[in-house]
């Protein structure tokens, strides 16, 4: 892994910004095709940026040191560390909350490598930037497989409708235990002429389980009940 050359030839840079354009479009189809805040313009112009002022900071190198008169010098990896810290910022500003959801936890983590990406590509460790760029790559497709069969917590909220002659809430909750699943809340509403019941329920599964259960088919079609809600929480982010 050489060092960075104290000058630039514009092959070099050449290859180095078509490295990083590859490296972010890669980042960003993915975004794309998962419609994440952030997609494929600005994952390519986040790792571009960081790229850019690696180049930057090559660049200026051969005025760095500190002549005998002098009472200030260059700190050029000041550059980077300021760049890190304002993807940062954009980071946060792609995460928000949707009701029980937190989206977009993976798409600032992909802002974040991709800039890291970039300052490598753009410093000239470009053996090191393409072998991020393949484990990341791996990491957010070849995982994601693999998350869909990791038993984990689960948790959804079935929301019951009925009339004042339906079952009672012990039965559904009896109903939900036999089923497998875990009371962890339960609400009451009453109305003039029904009520509603909401479930917080829990169960050990993958994500390949969070499809409406079958029980909750059967459930609508007892007598007295109105209306049947399920819904699964926590899957927000891709």
């Amino acid at each position: 892994m050489s060092p960075m050359p104290a000058a630039l030839d514009w092959r070099d840079v050449v290859v180095r910004l078509a490295l990083t354009v590859i490296a972010g479009a890669l980042f960003g189809l993915n975004r794309e095709a998962h419609g994440g805040p952030a997609g494929l313009r600005t994952t390519i112009l986040v790792c571009l940026a960081a790229s850019i002022a690696m180049l930057q900071a090559n660049a200026l190198l051969p005025t760095t040191g500190r002549p005998a008169d002098a009472w200030a010098t260059l700190d050029l990896m000041r550059l980077p560390l300021g760049i890190l810290s304002g993807v940062g910022f954009i980071g946060a500003g792609v995460i928000f909350r949707r009701s029980d959801l937190v989206l977009g936890v993976t798409t600032a983590a992909i802002l974040w490598i991709t800039t890291a990406i970039g300052l490598c590509f753009g410093g000239g460790q470009l053996a090191l930037g393409v072998a991020a760029t393949a484990i990341g790559l791996v990491v957010l497709w070849g995982f994601k497989w693999l998350e869909q069969y990791v038993r984990q917590d689960l948790r959804a909220a079935l929301v019951v409708t009925t009339a004042a002659a339906a079952p009672a809430s012990e039965e559904l909750r009896r109903l939900l235990e036999e089923e497998g699943y875990h009371v962890t809340g339960e609400a009451l509403r009453y109305g003039e002429a029904a009520r509603e019941i909401r479930y917080d329920v829990r169960w050990r599964g993958s994500r390949r389980e969070v499809r409406t259960p079958s029980f909750v088919a059967a459930l609508a079609t007892k007598s007295g009940v109105r209306d049947v809600t399920w819904r699964p929480e926590g899957f927000g982010d891709l």
